[in-house]
């Protein structure tokens, strides 16, 4: 059984949750106990630790989510009406494998059965594993990496923690359709990763551009499966990292409206939070993290691909060398954008007909201007 890969949660943390008022979250999460596991029908979230950072540059003595589940357990929640648990922790394997299989295994499951894993880390090379869980799930998966760093590797290095990304993009099956980055640093990435990402269709966005104009992520994590935190893209007086010390970084009013788009998005339907150095100074951004992804899923409105395109408004915008289709939710008032589709024989891609865009791509096309991010998904879909 996949879940028999989970410690449960420890006495300490009891202990401490017995001390809460009946109105605090740890009140009101299911928990997993050493009598107990959550009935996993009636979950809609599960909080799952992973133990593992043999693979991180930045060696942690041990992770330890003690302190983050305390910051998250003594937050109130808001008019939420999921059902949420806590089902404990993975512990680091006899191999760094094996750490990924018991991963890979649980928040398979926890997919299938349409629960939306919140995965604490640990490693940000943990993200691999949740990639690999969409494997049995016979889908193209659409991934977003919130990163100071794009986290490219040699083909035959190691994976880890900063470079996970060539073996997601190497490795059979290959079932990435598109990749983001929000807020990578220049500095912190070379010349030839940044024309790598052009090269292969793949969208970035550096930490100015988005901090500018964080409405500008919304529709990337609307059109994104998994998303992947690295708490080093938060800077460090903001995060209270202070042992790989950050100067510039998203301050925690961005990263909790980044995580709060991830929850709203339909689509999402794995979330991690990485790279972090188990410190009581950190836990408090971690755990205000968490809170506004699930507070962000409470307004889920299940529009596109989930719905249907009747509440849809559609405009027709004629360009010189092409005609362009946009819709705009008459519920949310948020706007896709069309992708002429042409059968190639992979028929995983039909769901990506729309894609979601801004109302300023909207006026940008009005002007005669081809949105990016629309040329990149119509050169996908033609390989």
């Amino acid at each position: 059984m996949e879940f028999d890969f989970l410690e449960p949660v420890n006495d300490g943390i009891l202990k401490f949750i017995s001390s809460l008022s009946s109105q605090e979250l740890g009140s009101k999460i299911v928990l997993h106990t050493q009598d107990q596991f959550p009935d996993i029908s009636k979950i809609n979230i599960a909080i799952v630790g992973v133990l593992e950072d043999r693979r991180s540059s930045d060696m942690i003595n041990e992770v330890s989510l003690t302190a983050v589940r305390k910051k998250i357990y003594s937050m109130f929640p808001g008019n939420w009406d999921a059902s949420i648990a806590d089902l404990g922790d993975i512990l680091a394997g006899d191999s760094v494998e094996d750490t990924y299989f018991a991963l890979k295994k649980v928040t398979s499951t926890l997919i299938k059965n349409k629960v939306i894993p919140i995965v604490l880390g640990g490693s940000q090379d943990l993200t691999y594993a949740l990639y690999r869980a969409y494997d049995d799930l016979e889908q193209m998966v659409n991934m977003v990496s919130v990163d100071n760093k794009f986290d490219f590797g040699k083909e035959n290095e190691t994976v880890s923690a900063n470079s996970f990304l060539t073996k997601i993009i190497i490795d059979e099956p290959n079932n990435l359709f598109n990749y983001c980055n929000i807020g990578y640093q220049t500095y912190y990435n070379s010349q030839e990763e940044i024309d790598l990402i052009e090269k292969l269709f793949f969208d970035a966005y550096r930490l100015g551009e988005i901090s500018n104009n964080i409405a500008l992520a919304e529709p990337v994590f609307r059109d994104a499966d998994l998303v992947s935190i690295d708490l080093n893209s938060v800077k460090s007086s903001a995060s209270g990292n202070m042992k790989s010390f950050e100067p510039n970084g998203f301050n925690g009013k961005e990263i909790c409206s980044l995580a709060r788009y991830a929850g709203i998005s339909d689509k999402v339907s794995s979330f991690g939070v990485f790279n972090h150095n188990s410190t009581v100074q950190e836990s408090g951004i971690i755990a205000q993290i968490v809170w506004y992804f699930i507070e962000g899923y409470h307004y889920r409105s299940k529009e596109y691909p989930f719905g249907s395109r009747t509440n849809y408004l559609k405009y027709i915008v004629p360009l010189e060398e092409e005609e362009l289709i946009f819709y705009k939710s008459d519920k949310t008032e948020r706007w896709w954008i069309e992708i002429p589709y042409e059968s190639n024989g992979h028929n995983k891609l039909k769901r990506n007909t729309l894609l979601p865009c801004s109302y300023d791509e909207y006026l940008s096309a009005c002007n005669q201007e081809l949105p990016e991010r629309w040329w990149k998904a119509q050169r996908k879909n033609a390989l």
